[in-house]
């Protein structure tokens, strides 16, 4: 699914099964191979913790674009689109979903749940202290309350 300059993929899913009797005992998300060529090799992955009714952001990456996986929880990420338009793409971990912010445009997570929120980022710059790679942005405009 393509928006703008942003974009939300759908997700590999596979079930797994048991190796004594072939039960389904879970299943795995494919969030990258070198191959699918969803993300050009990222430099950088960690995990990012968003508290319960809490806002990261929104800023803007120069160089870098990122990938977000929610693992646990939920997050809404709203992106201001270079019309000004905001967009808010609503996942939760039952989703697999992967949304794809390009280095430039203004973003920001929020946690609209009652606990901790685990984000899956993956960069295809890795960050380094005091590179000056980002810069905070304001949504001056956006009703932030709707999220409290």
């Amino acid at each position: 699914m393509e928006k703008e300059n942003f974009s939300v993929l759908d997700l590999e899913k596979h079930q797994t099964k048991d190796i004594k009797d072939s039960h389904i005992n879970g299943e795995l998300t494919i969030v990258w191979r070198e191959w699918d060529n969803l993300i050009k090799n990222p430099e950088m992955i960690y995990v990012n913790l968003v508290n319960p009714k809490e806002i990261k952001g929104p800023h803007i990456h120069k160089n870098r674009t990122s990938y977000f996986y929610c693992i646990s929880g939920k997050m809404v990420i709203v992106v201001k689109d270079e019309s000004g338009k905001y967009h808010e793409i609503q996942i939760d971990s039952s989703q697999s979903k992967l949304i794809c912010i390009p280095n430039g445009m203004a973003a920001a997570i929020i946690n609209p749940s009652e606990i901790i929120s685990k984000i899956l980022v993956m960069g295809d710059v890795a960050w380094k202290p005091n590179d000056n790679e980002m810069s905070n942005s304001t949504f001056d405009d956006y009703d932030w309350s709707k999220w409290k």
